[in-house]
């Protein structure tokens, strides 16, 4: 097919309608799988399509099935360490559906995630999904016109959909280490009491030493998730339990401020005492010396996951309650064997 100026032409839908001998509206219908259409004429429909290589355009196949081909992300921690993997698992699994994402940062307000919402929805998104800054239970956005998936930080709702990182997990999985390391007089310093999040590793922690016949050494100690707290922490935990062997820390800032104060001390790490950290942020861990075993949250696949559920509930497939991803352990050098 060419134009009057001699340049090739892109088929039309009337093109293959006519080709096919039926309505536009019938070869509509046929390439977008309605069950309205015959087989035969659907059959003689994508036949007619095929000889003209017709692809409808996005925007055309959209308009035609209702949709936008967009969907809503709505994080309050654009900046943070753990939105901006989460925000990449989705990404990615976005991508292999072609789908477009739009972003806004609510930056913790509830205002202001209100305001995003309703003119994500004025664009006409597909979905949305809420990418929290900490990883507790939040309200809930309540009834909406589109589909929503929570994740990082669950709704409250359990009709809601959500997906989050097992946080449990994550302290089973360093205690568990440690204790294959051969260290037995284990401490614990985590970030705000607050945090349900800092709750539950030490549970983690304290669940496989109970098994082991073990007790953990001294109380968990709570403060900020920052290097100062755990140089502070640290030196606590030296002057009440000198024979510690061990401290898993709640996160990695809080691990590198605890390197500083063993190295103040003379307490060689491995050798003296091992040493975790959590969250797995790289430019921490490979950055201590020496490198921190730290437990990676699996965030991407956080990410990957919650978009995943949105699209099945887009495609009329939803879901409710929380799924947990499990976290993973990576080793390294603060934490080899005595006397490896």
């Amino acid at each position: 097919m060419t134009t009057t100026s001699g340049t090739p032409r892109r088929p039309t839908l009337s093109d293959v309608a006519r080709l096919a001998g039926v309505s536009v509206a019938t070869a509509s219908k046929s390439l977008n799988g309605r069950q309205q259409v015959r087989a035969e004429t659907r059959e003689r429909v994508l036949s007619a399509a095929e000889q003209l290589s017709f692809s409808p355009n996005v925007l055309a196949r959209n308009l035609l099935s209702g949709r936008s081909g967009t969907i809503g992300l709505v994080t309050h921690d654009l900046e943070g360490r753990f939105s901006i993997p989460t925000l990449m698992g989705a990404e990615d699994a976005a991508g292999t559906g072609k789908t477009s994402v739009l972003l806004c940062d609510a930056r913790g307000d509830a205002l202001r995630e209100q305001y995003h919402v309703q003119a994500l929805l004025g664009r006409r998104v597909d979905g949305l999904m809420v990418v929290g800054a900490r990883p507790d239970p939040r309200h809930s956005l309540g009834a909406l016109p589109v589909p929503v998936v929570y994740a990082y930080a669950p709704s409250q709702d359990p009709d809601d959909m959500s997906v989050v990182s097992d946080n449990v997990l994550g302290g089973r999985l360093v205690a568990e280490h440690l204790l294959a390391c051969g260290r037995r007089r284990i401490a614990v310093v985590t970030g705000d009491a607050t945090y349900g999040a800092a709750h539950d590793r030490v549970a983690g922690v304290r669940e496989v030493l109970d098994a082991a016949g073990l007790a953990m050494t001294g109380e968990p100690l709570y403060g900020a998730w920052t290097e100062e707290w755990g140089r502070t922490a640290a030196a606590v935990v030296l002057a009440q339990h000198p024979d510690v062997d061990a401290i898993v820390a709640g996160s990695d800032h809080i691990a590198r401020g605890v390197l500083d104060t063993l190295r103040e001390a003379g307490r060689a790490v491995p050798d003296d005492v091992a040493v975790t950290g959590h969250d797995n942020w790289e430019i921490l861990a490979l950055n201590a010396r020496p490198h921190l075993t730290s437990v990676d949250m699996n965030l991407e696949e956080v990410g990957r996951r919650a978009a995943a559920l949105l699209f099945d509930a887009i495609e009329g497939r939803p879901s409710s309650g929380t799924e947990v991803v499990p976290c993973r352990l990576v080793p390294r050098g603060s934490t080899a064997p005595p006397h490896a």
